[in-house]
């Protein structure tokens, strides 16, 4: 080989792992729709919270009644049509569009916090640990979730909160198997075993060399268990355990509009629209995030 033929080998930069991903992942034109679709829902979200902030309509109050105007069907002055109370229906989704991404956005922080750490002390150390951590995780999983949070909601009270809070503590027991089986898989890797070797810390093998190569199924996870937070806080809200009125959510407007179907149809199905288009969304993006990954 040539001088500058070696010279041109050693300026171009490798290709990391990450743009790998990055590139097989934009590829992927499924994955170009759904991630322009969650970024429409959060945008709309992040509008309808400045919005609340300054007291402007969103284009109008979720809030305001007429009764003369009530069930009206969509039209040119109410898009989405009016519910029993005369509000905009189109209103009180776009506000509702920001306690569901509220929801699903900090409940996946505080359930991946949980899991990641649970499930990196159950991988990496093992023995004791992992049995007491994994006869935990077993108990919790007998439960069914949803009612185990119906049952925290219902006696602490319903707030948008500690309906993020009891979601979050619930739900930590995926990520932690996860975590803990790519744990120990990598523990017994090479660089592993030569950072144990040179005396680093068990505290600085787990951040600094284990979890970073773990991150790709860890993310994907987080994405997916972003709808299911959405979900479960949507059948609170239909169950009148969710975030209490006159605050607009996805699910309390299905509940509102539910005795009224045959008679105003667009009370169920725009708001289940929005709930089944940004589940849809942030699960093919999980998806094509997981194919993207483990391409070789």
């Amino acid at each position: 080989m040539t001088a500058t033929a070696t010279a041109t080998l050693h300026a171009v930069p490798a290709d990391s792992p990450f743009r790998r991903v990055a590139r097989k992942f934009f590829s992927d034109r499924l994955a170009i729709v759904s991630l322009a679709a969650i970024l429409l829902f959060f945008l709309v979200a992040v509008v309808a919270a400045l919005c609340t902030w300054k007291g402007l309509p969103m284009p109008m109050s979720p809030n305001a009644t007429n009764l003369s105007g009530k069930l009206l069907p969509p039209s040119a002055a109410n898009w989405l049509g009016t519910d029993n109370l005369g509000r905009d229906v189109l209103s009180r989704m776009v506000g509702g569009s920001t306690i569901s991404l509220t929801v699903g956005f900090v409940a996946m922080a505080v359930s991946l916090g949980i899991g990641i750490v649970v499930g990196a002390i159950s991988g990496y150390f093992g023995g004791w640990a992992d049995n007491i951590i994994m006869r935990l995780v077993d108990a919790l999983l007998c439960f069914p979730s949803f009612f185990l949070i119906l049952s925290a909601i219902a006696l602490l009270g319903p707030n948008i909160w500690i309906i993020i809070a009891v979601i979050g503590l619930v739900g930590w027991t995926g990520t932690a198997r996860l975590v803990r089986a790519e744990f120990l898989t990598l523990r017994e890797s090479e660089y592993v075993r030569a950072a144990r070797a040179l005396g680093q810390s068990g505290r600085k093998i787990i951040f600094r060399h284990i979890l970073p190569n773990a991150f790709a199924p860890i993310f994907v996870t987080a994405i997916i268990s972003i709808p299911d937070a959405i979900l479960i806080e949507s059948g609170l809200s239909f169950l009148s355990f969710g975030v209490p009125p006159p605050q607009a959510t996805w699910g309390n407007i299905i509940a509102d509009g539910k005795t009224y179907f045959l008679d105003a149809w667009w009370l169920v199905v725009f708001p289940g629209l929005a709930i089944f288009s940004a589940s849809l969304a942030f699960y093919l993006a999980g998806d094509a995030l997981r194919r993207a990954a483990s391409a070789r």
